[in-house]
């Protein structure tokens, strides 16, 4: 499970990383940053609601609290 939430991880700094590239590359003409920053945002999404219902289902457990 790590490795699949640390993919996911790395998908996501990889696009924030490739829109600026277009961001600057494009000098705002084009639609590529958009498209990248909203896949990035789609992953996150995607990501959160996925250790959710691994949590929910038992796969992973949450840090227990310090109090």
């Amino acid at each position: 499970m790590k490795i699949i939430v640390l993919c996911i991880l790395a998908g996501i700094i990889y696009m924030l990383f490739s829109a600026l590239r277009y961001m600057v590359s494009d000098k705002g003409q084009g639609t590529r940053t958009v498209k990248a920053l909203s896949f990035r945002i789609g992953m996150s999404v995607v990501l959160f609601a996925g250790l959710m219902v691994m949590i929910m289902l038992g796969y992973i457990q949450p840090n227990p609290s310090p109090i």
